[in-house]
């Protein structure tokens, strides 16, 4: 029998399990440990924003009382653009007091995240909402990504958006471009990232997909069935 999940709008009592999923799939969908040891400060620079000064633009999947995925978004660009600008200087100030107890491994992706990090990612449209997802391995279903995506759709659409945009990792095992297509978005750009190279040879791309609100139907849904 198929058992059911539900998309629901982020509370503040989910605020560490997102810390933890974020961890937890932040190396291609697996834990991040093996690049990157800190998992606060991981969790620090992908999640706060979302969960501390925009919640009510993200959701979340839960099943049976846990929660296995979500989607973080923000429609207030130069907020979370301020933000970031902020939050950049306060976590290198961080590292570098950290910086000498790390590992190699670490070592080596903070490098990455200074010197290479601002060019490998692709260029993104100013002024328009996004997202990103993620989502633990038994979560990463079609049935779900669509529920999560319709979701936020769906805000938007409320919210009277136009357009809104997404990043999302592409590699060799990992179903990417073709299906954010299948849900209208349209690829507007994507590079290579290395930041993997030394754990995952074989080649990783992060793209931009957009799409645009005013040409398309919303769609309305809050809850499926997960198998």
């Amino acid at each position: 029998m198929e058992q059911p999940f539900t998309i629901r709008s982020y509370r503040p009592s989910d605020r560490q399990a997102i810390r933890e999923l974020c961890c937890e799939t932040g190396f291609l969908g697996e834990p991040i440990n093996p690049v990157y040891s800190d998992r606060e400060m991981f969790a620090d620079f992908l999640t706060t924003y979302y969960t501390d000064w925009e919640p009510e633009s993200s959701f979340v999947v839960e099943f049976d009382g846990e929660i296995c995925g979500y989607l973080l978004g923000s429609r207030k660009p130069l907020l979370n653009q301020l933000y970031a600008f902020w939050q950049n200087v306060s976590l290198f100030l961080k590292v570098l007091f950290r910086y000498p107890r790390y590992n190699d491994r670490s070592r080596r992706f903070i490098r990455w995240t200074v010197t290479h990090g601002w060019r490998e990612v692709p260029a993104r449209p100013r002024r328009t909402p996004h997202f990103h997802i993620n989502l633990l391995p038994d979560a990463r279903k079609m049935s779900t990504t669509r529920a999560l995506i319709s979701a936020y759709l769906s805000y938007l659409y409320r919210c009277g958006e136009k357009r809104v945009y997404g990043q999302i990792v592409t590699f060799e095992s990992r179903r990417g471009e073709k299906l954010f297509e299948r849900y209208g978005f349209n690829v507007m750009n994507r590079g290579e990232i290395t930041k993997y190279k030394a754990l995952y040879p074989e080649s990783v791309y992060l793209s931009t997909v957009i799409k645009n609100l005013e040409t398309a139907e919303p769609l309305s849904v809050t809850s499926r069935s997960r198998p």
